[in-house]
């Protein structure tokens, strides 16, 4: 539980990545919305600079949510010109955490851009390309699967039962094609479903992983290790709607949906494929060490997974 509750604080705030908005008002008037998730269970530490010529008009507000500040302004722009300004973030080189910007004109064009932890700025341009969307989507999916945990530890788990290359890439295809209906039903909005129990049902998803690991272990039968494509697929429908709320944080462009959605789960299932990489490579060394482990010690990853999912599981219910 100690290895449980350190790890957990590295995961609290879920490395949800912050959100701006710019929408256009008026001639010469912009809403600014700025979304700051928690993070470390304290305010973000980054604070918003806009650029000098734009003017605050009245009082900026704050609200708070469980999750995150809302940070919301109107500004008075000269010429109703933003395009070539520079909105800094002070502080955000010092988190792990992105800003996805979008900005909407008066007659419906929108622009989109990414600050990140190496470069805290975004300049402000006309409307992108296709291509630029597609990147910005890409990537925004691939730092969500490899800052989502939960997840990697969800597939840790099928890697770790799962024996026989061509039953990994089935069962692996199967959590894909899964969590990617769920995750255009929801972000479409076929379907919606709470986050907080969405969120806590995932952790049980591993801690049933944990405990099939175990019965593998001890060579009992497991449903896993015996139809790992049907439990993948079953839990790949639920951590897809696990996705669909990072994505509805920052939002899709209205004209680029189809693009937006397509890329973010590239980029979902590019950052998935990394991770299964570095884990194989990684046990393919650690089998070369010419250690005698003791018997006791193959069980350490299903306890260690399962307490994890455990803590996750207490602390998120505990949050409702």
């Amino acid at each position: 539980m100690i290895f449980a509750g350190l790890f957990s604080q590295a995961v609290a705030h879920e490395l949800q990545p912050s959100s701006l908005e710019v929408r256009q008002l008026t001639q010469d008037r912009f809403e600014v919305i700025w979304r700051a998730p928690i993070y470390y269970k304290k305010p973000h530490p980054a604070k918003i600079q806009l650029p000098d010529q734009w003017q605050t008009v009245g009082k900026p507000t704050i609200k708070h949510l469980p999750d995150s500040a809302l940070h919301r302004r109107v500004v008075s722009v000269p010429n109703g010109k933003i395009a070539g300004g520079v909105i800094r973030f002070i502080g955000l080189e010092a988190t792990i955490t992105d800003v996805f910007a979008r900005f909407t004109w008066l007659d419906g064009t929108e622009a989109t851009a990414i600050a990140r932890p190496s470069q805290p700025w975004l300049n402000i341009v006309g409307k992108r390309a296709g291509w630029q969307v597609a990147g910005d989507y890409t990537l925004l999916g691939v730092d969500h699967i490899l800052s989502g945990f939960d997840h990697l530890t969800f597939v840790l788990a099928l890697l770790l039962i799962v024996s026989g290359a061509k039953r990994l890439l089935i069962t692996v295809t199967s959590f894909t094609l899964a969590h990617s209906i769920t995750l255009a039903a929801a972000t479409l909005g076929v379907m919606w479903v709470p986050g907080p129990p969405v969120e806590a049902t995932i952790a049980l998803s591993i801690l049933f992983l944990a405990s099939e690991l175990v019965k593998v272990n001890r060579g009992l039968p497991s449903l896993t290790a015996q139809y790992p494509w049907i439990v993948a697929f079953v839990f790949g429908l639920l951590h897809g709607f696990g996705f669909a709320g990072a994505l509805s944080d920052v939002g899709l462009p209205q004209n680029e949906v189809p693009l937006a959605l397509l890329m973010f789960n590239v980029g979902v299932e590019l950052g998935q494929l990394i991770f299964i990489a570095a884990v194989l490579i990684f046990i393919k060394a650690l089998r070369k060490v010419r250690i005698q482990w003791p018997d006791w010690t193959q069980q350490l990853p299903a306890y260690g997974i399962g307490s994890i999912a455990a803590f996750w599981f207490i602390e998120r219910v505990s949050g409702f």
